[in-house]
């Protein structure tokens, strides 16, 4: 027990300055902790980089690298601006006059053929109705019927009126007699020759002749008033009976359809036999040498479009002026029809169907920044543009505002600056990119 104990005591009570074990060991690193933490460091820095992009790219909005060979770049310049568009017309007659069938029929006879230059009253076409003519007879009987009817009631009228005027006469020579004879017997009637009764018998006669007399007259003239008033009507009818009578006459002769006015026939196309309803279209009748441009015009101009308005065209080194006669207000398929009339004198030897390009005036020329009008305006609206940097190394979206625009070139109200670079192409695969780059 004792050496036990002393054995402890030595170890307790050994030199401080004791050689340890503990110096000559060796510190063992994990190798796959190293590992991880390389990968820690690198999906770190590789985050830090994704946030700098992401951000980076919600700034500049999306991008997409373009090859600058195959997009159209464009100056913007200062110069005068001619507000114009350039519009196709066709050549047709200044004034048609169309040929249609009055009255249905079969044509009989053909005279002339289509393309013929006519004089008024040529005859082109024979047509024949026999219900028509039926129609026409029919007519005529009725008028002679009424017309005989209203010469038997002058007939009878006059005859009335004779008669009255008769009746008056024989009353007025019955009232002479009366009153020479009354005069003879008051005369004797003083002389106690005659009987007073044969006297008032004369009176009273007298008196009913001259009453009778004023009957009459009234009757007379009430008689006269009635007649003259039904003789107005009978003639006024007659009148109307008459022009029926012309108004079927004529229509029977509209049959043989003639050249209303001077001119080239064209659109005619009939054959003998062939059955042709009332109002039906056979032809028309051009005005020779004379003729209008027409043309159709996109809607979004019709409120800038107004009858006299001018317009230019060249044709073999020599330019015309012309001015819009007239406006269709129809719209079909987004476009409007305009007539437009030579205002001195027209080209030589155009002919109908030609075909003339002409440029119609807007307004009034003036200075202005111009870009080049280019397929990129049908993309965008003239709402934004695509603006080359100064390094020419991009060209980044931009808001700016246009106005007006003609084939060449269109107005720049705000947005840009004289000098700049603009894109002009179409725009159909960059409509959601902010910013084109350049290879």
């Amino acid at each position: 027990m004792s050496k036990n104990l002393s054995s402890i005591s030595t170890i307790e009570t050994k030199p401080a300055n004791a050689v340890s074990g503990a110096g000559m060991d060796k510190k063992i690193i994990n190798k796959k902790y190293r590992f991880n933490k390389w990968v820690i460091a690198i999906l770190i820095i590789v985050s830090i980089f994704f946030i700098k992009y992401f951000f980076s790219m919600q700034s500049t909005g999306k991008s997409l690298l373009v090859d600058n060979s195959r997009i159209i770049i464009s100056d913007v310049t200062s110069g005068i601006f001619e507000d114009f568009i350039p519009i196709r017309a066709q050549v047709t007659p200044a004034k048609t006059v169309f040929l249609d069938a009055i009255e249905g029929g079969r044509i009989e006879r053909i005279l002339v053929e289509d393309g013929t230059s006519l004089k008024t009253g040529d005859l082109i076409v024979e047509l024949s109705n026999a219900s028509l003519q039926l129609n026409v007879l029919g007519n005529e009987t009725r008028v002679a019927e009424q017309l005989n009817n209203m010469r038997s009631i002058e007939l009878n009228l006059e005859q009335n009126r004779l008669q009255h005027k008769r009746n008056i006469l024989d009353i007025q020579f019955q009232i002479q007699l009366l009153t020479r004879q009354a005069s003879r017997e008051k005369a004797l009637l003083k002389t106690n020759a005659l009987n007073k009764s044969q006297y008032q018998d004369t009176l009273d006669t007298l008196n009913w002749y001259k009453n009778s007399l004023e009957l009459i007259v009234e009757s007379q003239s009430s008689d006269a008033r009635m007649q003259g008033e039904q003789l107005s009507f009978l003639k006024k009818t007659s009148k109307r009976l008459e022009s029926n009578l012309a108004i079927s006459k004529q229509n029977l002769d509209n049959m043989n359809v003639k050249a209303p006015v001077k001119g080239t026939l064209s659109g005619f196309n009939v054959e003998i036999g062939q059955s042709i309803a009332r109002g039906e279209r056979l032809g028309q009748i051009d005005t020779p040498n004379d003729y209008k441009l027409t043309a159709f015009i996109d809607e979004f101009y019709l409120g800038r479009i107004d009858i006299g308005q001018r317009a230019h065209m060249k044709n073999q080194s020599n330019e015309y002026t012309l001015k819009i006669s007239k406006i269709y207000p129809q719209v079909q398929n987004g476009q409007f029809k305009v007539d437009f009339k030579f205002e001195n004198h027209q080209p030589q030897g155009i002919r109908r169907g030609q075909t003339m390009q002409i440029k119609l005036t807007l307004g009034d020329a003036s200075k202005a920044i111009l870009i080049p009008n280019g397929a990129f305006y049908q993309d965008t609206g003239g709402s934004w543009i695509f603006v080359v940097s100064q390094n020419s190394l991009e060209a980044v979206k931009r808001t700016v505002r246009l106005g007006r625009r003609n084939s060449q070139f269109i107005e720049v109200i705000e947005g840009l600056e004289i000098g700049e670079q603009v894109v002009t192409s179409p725009y159909s695969s960059y409509q959601n990119l902010q910013r084109l780059k350049f290879n």
